[in-house]
């Protein structure tokens, strides 16, 4: 299957999950927490697939992160002066 097919039957079982949801709604009211709940959950998923549509749709947008070099030379020790060494506790005392 290509892409677009899983897409396609993924938005065909949501539309059923929203159809059951709306069904169980009509028997079970919508004003406890747990169909709220339901419902944005359902919501949620939909708004995740039209992001993953828009996505799939457009690869080129899609690049690969920008590489950042870090350099071999090491890091002015004044940087640290401040801080304790995690795990360590700071530089002036013993543990117990």
């Amino acid at each position: 299957m290509s892409v677009q097919d899983d897409l396609t039957a993924v938005q065909r079982c949501l539309d059923d999950l929203s159809r059951s949801v709306g069904r169980l709604e009509q028997h079970l009211g919508t004003g406890g927490l747990e169909m709220r709940r339901l419902r944005t959950d359902a919501n949620h998923l939909r708004e995740s697939l039209a992001l993953l549509r828009e996505a799939a749709a457009s690869p080129a947008t899609q690049r690969k992160p920008e590489l950042v070099s870090i350099p071999d030379t090491p890091y002015d020790d004044s940087l640290w002066i401040d801080t304790d060494d995690e795990g360590l506790g700071a530089r002036d005392r013993r543990a117990p």
